[in-house]
């Protein structure tokens, strides 16, 4: 069940984000965490991105394939949308760790298979998922990667896959 692994991952960059902070994780961490369905895991609740940043708060941003971008800022144990108003197919997500406010977003699930969907471009938000702005790739159709440069805030990398 797909489910399991979303929870899985969750978990995982949680841990080796408080690990890293120093904070000691036992079986009592996560000892109260049950798998549960919050919504469909077929054709539009497949995820196809994620980025998280260690806060705090602890954030994560989770891109559906067809079901939009949704935002947590309690480690992933509640999540909300933030990007009703644009394309709801996802193809990649990356926060700028020097200002987790910033926050790209390729459209476009990448994933060749029978029900695929389409985006329209590359958004970005610089005020944490309140407001978005288109900034190109209009046509691109699918966007699979963003990578931001280690020291340039002006270069940003994106992986476009393009039209199947």
């Amino acid at each position: 069940m797909k489910m399991h692994v979303i929870v899985v991952c969750v978990a995982a960059f949680a841990a080796a984000t408080v690990s890293s902070t120093g904070l000691e994780i036992d079986t009592e961490t996560f000892g109260g965490l049950e798998a549960r369905s919050i919504g469909p895991a077929v054709m539009s609740g497949r995820v196809a991105a994620i980025d998280g940043h260690h806060g705090p708060p602890l954030t994560l941003y989770v891109g559906a394939a067809g079901g939009g971008l949704w935002k947590s800022t309690d480690g992933g144990v509640t999540f909300a949308p933030v990007f009703d108003d644009h394309p709801q197919s996802i193809g990649a997500v990356r926060i700028d760790p020097r200002d987790p406010d910033t926050v790209w977003v390729g459209t476009g699930e990448s994933w060749t298979r029978n029900s695929v969907s389409a985006g329209a471009g590359l958004y970005v938000t610089r005020n944490g998922g309140e407001s978005w702005t288109r900034v190109g790739f209009e046509n691109s159709e699918r966007i699979a990667d963003i990578v931001l440069h280690p020291t340039d805030r002006n270069v940003v990398l994106v992986c476009v896959t393009g039209p199947l």
